[in-house]
């Protein structure tokens, strides 16, 4: 697939480190599902493979290829393949996402014979970095060292800013863009609070209390299960869902913990799933128990957006998306986070009512998918139009003979 510039549209190259379910890839595919394609021709680079969202990229019509990197220290093959799809495809603009993804953009412009402005894009916050695992925290510094190339660095939450440029990361040239929801998608729905329940073989009012997100100990699960243990001794009818990759029973760890605290008649794990708007709205809190690493969680503006109440640990941004429409408690702290749940349980239907709307009605004026692909595409824009300034006009190519 070669790219045709003589359209008028600018071709922006999305390089990810890969495709999986998880928030940045879901902000790209969401990213991608919005874009102006009169004024944009957006294609996709996984540097691993096509992942859980691959397919669902390509079915917007949007080009995905897959560098098929393995886990671990880039081979020179798979970075000649990378090189050479980068000049086959001939972007006017590059986004790199998440550290790996960054670094791959920003290697790859290098070898290739003209300018190409590229914008980092950066998902995750760093409270320290023996979080981290050796080879991403390698990189990170490296970034930091490198932050004066890009055109722009693209934060999506203010704490992950902060944090960074802490670290060394140039802040002439970063801004803040925070994660969207998609509130058509995501809104209130009684149907799916009973469809979820009757697929739950659960009473229609039992209380449900969720935790959507992929398994890492970053995420605290253990939080989240120890908590849910603590407030079942108040109400022993209280039920807890958790999605996301890994969650599932063939994950023995989190199996053996769920036995130990009693918890298997209260809990329900549903693995992976692609039903997530239907999920989010079916629950009456949701919850993030994260110990660190979150930037701007996305499954909390789109359980906002359904009208559901949060209950988050104080990382990253979730502090500020919930606002006064939640709970924030300390991490790592499961008394805090059963006894911030228990006075949600406890709101009487009135202001039960009350803290829904003000949950959605925070997502719809501040965290709107569609403000937060406006600002991309400014950002784009405004990018080319000081290239194009500086005297680099963007090559029109026809043919890949051209380079």
């Amino acid at each position: 697939m070669y790219a045709d510039n003589n359209s008028g549209k600018k071709v922006i190259l999305h390089i990810i480190t890969g495709l999986s379910i998880g928030g940045a890839e879901m902000m790209l595919y969401k990213l991608l599902s919005k874009t102006n394609r009169m004024r944009f021709k957006p294609i996709v680079v996984s540097l691993m493979d096509c992942g859980a969202l691959g397919n669902r990229i390509a079915a917007l019509g949007i080009p995905v290829h897959t560098i098929d990197m393995k886990t671990g220290i880039p081979t020179p093959a798979a970075l000649w393949r990378l090189v050479h799809t980068v000049r086959q495809i001939k972007p006017d603009l590059i986004q790199g996402w998440m550290y790996h993804g960054i670094l791959a953009a920003q290697i790859s412009v290098i070898f290739v014979s003209y300018k190409i402005p590229v914008v980092w894009n950066i998902h995750h916050s760093i409270y320290s970095l023996t979080f981290e695992k050796k080879l991403s925290a390698a990189i990170i510094k490296l970034l930091a060292w490198l932050s004066k190339l890009p055109s722009k660095i693209v934060f999506v939450s203010q704490t992950s800013q902060i944090q960074h440029e802490a670290l060394g990361y140039d802040s002439e040239n970063s801004c803040l863009i925070p994660n969207g929801s998609d509130t058509s998608l995501f809104k209130p729905s009684i149907e799916a609070r009973l469809s979820v329940r009757e697929e739950l073989n659960l009473p229609e009012n039992t209380f449900l209390i969720g935790l959507i997100c992929r398994y890492h100990p970053m995420k605290d699960h253990a939080n989240f299960l120890r908590a849910a243990a603590i407030v079942l001794k108040d109400y022993p009818n209280t039920h807890f869902l958790l999605v996301g990759t890994g969650v599932d029973r063939e994950n023995q760890e989190l199996h053996q913990l769920i036995e130990e605290l009693s918890l298997c008649h209260q809990t329900h794990l549903l693995g992976e799933r692609n039903d997530i708007p239907r999920l989010s709205a079916a629950l009456d809190i949701a919850s993030s128990a994260s110990a660190y690493g979150e930037a701007f969680p996305m499954i909390l503006g789109e359980a906002m957006a359904c009208g559901v109440p949060c209950v988050v640990t104080d990382v990253g941004d979730s502090a500020w998306i919930v606002s006064n429409t939640g709970r924030v408690v300390p991490p790592k702290n499961p008394e805090a986070l059963a006894h911030a749940w228990k006075e949600l349980i406890e709101l009487d239907s009135e202001a039960r009512e009350a803290i829904k709307k003000a949950a959605r009605d925070r997502i719809i004026t501040s965290f709107s998918l569609e403000s937060v692909v406006t600002e991309y595409e400014n950002l784009y824009e405004n990018i080319l139009t000081k290239q194009n300034l500086r005297g680099l006009p963007i090559p029109q190519y026809s043919s890949v003979k051209d380079i």
